[in-house]
């Protein structure tokens, strides 16, 4: 199992910025990760979803809450405060990812591909210019995530089920 070092902030704005156009810069580096770079992520689920540890199951926990607060402001219920608060806690989440998950090569692709669209919605937010173009990449993470990791508490969390 490698760790997740290699998964900087800074490579996850490259490919976020591939999809979305520029991106504003991340700080912090981590050794090992241009290696890594060109790895992309399957395109379908694993027969087999991969294992998580609490930083994973946290962190993508925060993205839902996150993306789900921009989902309200986006349709104009949350001002640019509260949207400022979602954004940071997508950064702190992804953040927090980066410095504790240990998962497998290709778990790590496979979240790396999931983590690109929160940058990105994040980044258009940061910029004001957050719509559902952006909010939709956000929502399919949110829903493919299940199906690529074994989260046993995904779905009970927050009264899902």
């Amino acid at each position: 199992m490698l760790p997740l070092s290699f998964l900087s902030i800074p490579a996850l704005a490259l490919a976020a910025a591939l999809v979305a156009g520029p991106v504003a810069a991340q700080s912090g580096t981590h050794a090992g990760h241009d290696a890594h770079a060109g790895h992309v992520a399957p395109a379908t689920a694993p027969q087999q979803r991969w294992a998580t540890d609490a930083a994973l199951r946290a962190g993508m926990h925060d993205l839902r809450e996150a993306t789900e607060a921009l989902h309200h402001y986006e349709m104009g219920h949350l001002d640019d405060t509260q949207r400022d608060n979602a954004v940071q806690r997508i950064d702190a989440a992804i953040g927090d990812m980066v410095a504790n998950c240990k998962l497998k090569p290709d778990a790590d692709a496979a979240l790396h591909g999931l983590l690109v669209k929160f940058i990105a919605g994040a980044n258009a937010a940061r910029a004001g210019r957050f719509t559902k173009a952006e909010l939709g990449p956000m929502e399919q993470a949110l829903a493919t995530y299940p199906q690529r990791f074994d989260d046993p508490e995904w779905n009970r969390r927050e009264g899902r089920d």
